[in-house]
């Protein structure tokens, strides 16, 4: 029987899957979301500043940015999924996790978004459940709060092409 690796070990080989997960997509960079992981739960981040404002008179987060968070949390939550299996098994070297060894990222086929209520001037938080996920289609639901999990300011559901082996 194999003896368990060391909790640290284990959390960086969680935490440089992530990484090179979420570097796949340049945009999330520019929008300045990261994500909280905790074991297999992913929560997206998206950290306030003024740039994200679409109306200033209210002011509220532009419904683009908000689009734009609540995909991105949706994608990103498909491909962690994808990768759990392999980032446990410990196949793979810390070394040899990078964007370019990861599976490719699955790719919305459409995504509808309500818009509940303003985004406020904070940050903005997004957790993703994935309701089904076969080998060529999965369907997701996102939900984005500010300061309370149980008041939305949007929430939404989009269909996605799960890709085709490793790439």
């Amino acid at each position: 029987m194999r003896r368990p690796e060391p909790v640290q070990v284990v959390k960086e080989r969680r935490d440089a899957a992530l990484a090179a997960l979420v570097d796949r997509v340049p945009y999330i960079g520019f929008l300045g979301v990261h994500f909280d992981r905790r074991g297999d739960e992913l929560t997206a981040v998206l950290p306030y500043t003024e740039t994200l404002i679409g109306n200033p008179a209210l002011p509220a987060i532009h419904g683009g940015v908000t689009a734009s968070f609540l995909e991105v949390t949706s994608i990103i939550e498909l491909g962690w999924v994808l990768l759990w299996e392999e980032i446990e098994s410990g196949t793979r070297p810390i070394e040899d996790i990078t964007p370019e060894t990861l599976p490719r990222l699955p790719k919305t086929i459409d995504f509808t978004i309500d818009y509940l209520r303003s985004g406020l001037p904070r940050d903005a938080y997004a957790r993703a459940r994935i309701n089904r996920s076969g080998r060529r289609y999965a369907s997701v639901h996102v939900e984005a709060w500010q300061d309370n999990r149980t008041r939305l300011f949007a929430q939404a559901t989009g269909h996605f092409l799960m890709p085709a082996g490793d790439g």
